[in-house]
């Protein structure tokens, strides 16, 4: 059934995954599985940093892509958190890749995986690193108290379901449609609201492109606005939605996604340290 409803959304994204990676590539990566209360069966790929002393592990969320998980692997940002020290987790939200079909609760995809890194790395933060689709869900997922990341960057992420679908007359006729007939869920996912309570990140870190039709700089400043949580907003000035890894703006981009992971990375370990310090 929510295969059928997911049809006018995401029906050009529900496509048989194509693994992007060489078959020696593969050799660096384990696969991991997960039951979510989505209902979805959440499969991912986790591979190590490729320094010998890791600083977090960071799960990363994918957008609206046939790619799903790949796209991380393709566009270069797995290379590049694990050559600075950190293990990655990539995963398929359900209905994508990989993963079997859920429900909507995405944001249970999201805590499911994130529980998993942390069994996989217990010695070792969690962050989370989610794009579009894969932060947009993830702001509900921090209102969660089991959750367990401790910093995350979201880019280009939708405030409101309704605001993003606006442009596709027939969808957004749907989804007010289903607002209707489930208000309680419809209210459950107000990205919007919920950030508001958000719980246990230290911080968290709005990255937007001043040029994205898609997800514009107001929803960047709303998320902050509504914000629990420690957070910053930065802009890149011309990026396509989803497209700053490929624009004249990378170096400047990765460069303050490294120096953000590695500032709140490394107070994560030292909290850690201090608190092992004080019960001892």
């Amino acid at each position: 059934m929510y295969k059928l409803l997911k049809y006018p959304f995401l029906s050009r994204f529900m496509v048989s995954w194509r693994n992007p990676l060489s078959e020696a590539e593969k050799e660096e990566w384990t696969s991991v599985s997960v039951n979510s209360h989505s209902g979805g069966h959440i499969q991912g790929l986790f591979a190590p940093s490729y320094q010998e002393a890791a600083k977090a592990t960071i799960v990363l969320g994918h957008p609206m892509s046939k790619d799903a998980k790949g796209f991380f692997l393709k566009k270069g940002y797995t290379d590049l958190l694990r050559k600075n020290g950190y293990h990655t987790l990539v995963f398929d939200i359900n209905g994508f890749g990989e993963s079997s079909h859920g429900n909507f609760s995405y944001f249970e995809d999201i805590l499911a995986i994130g529980l998993t890194a942390q069994e996989l790395q217990p010695e070792l933060p969690v962050g989370y690193f989610g794009i579009s689709l894969g932060g947009q869900w993830a702001t509900i997922s921090f209102a969660d108290e089991n959750h367990p990341y401790k910093f995350a960057i979201i880019e280009s992420a939708a405030s409101s379901l309704d605001e993003f679908w606006r442009k596709m007359p027939l969808t957004y006729w749907l989804l007010q449609c289903l607002n209707v007939l489930f208000p309680r869920y419809a209210k459950q996912v107000r990205m919007e609201e919920r950030i508001k309570e958000a719980k246990h990140l230290h911080s968290l870190l709005l990255i937007y492109s001043q040029s994205d039709q898609w997800t514009p700089v107001s929803m960047g400043e709303q998320f902050k606005q509504n914000s629990a949580v420690p957070t910053e907003l930065w802009l890149v000035e011309q990026a396509d939605h989803a497209g700053i890894m490929e624009s004249d703006s990378r170096e400047a981009y990765c460069q303050k996604i490294l120096s953000y992971l590695e500032r709140e990375s490394a107070a994560c370990r030292q909290q850690c340290l201090s608190g092992n310090q004080d019960s001892a």
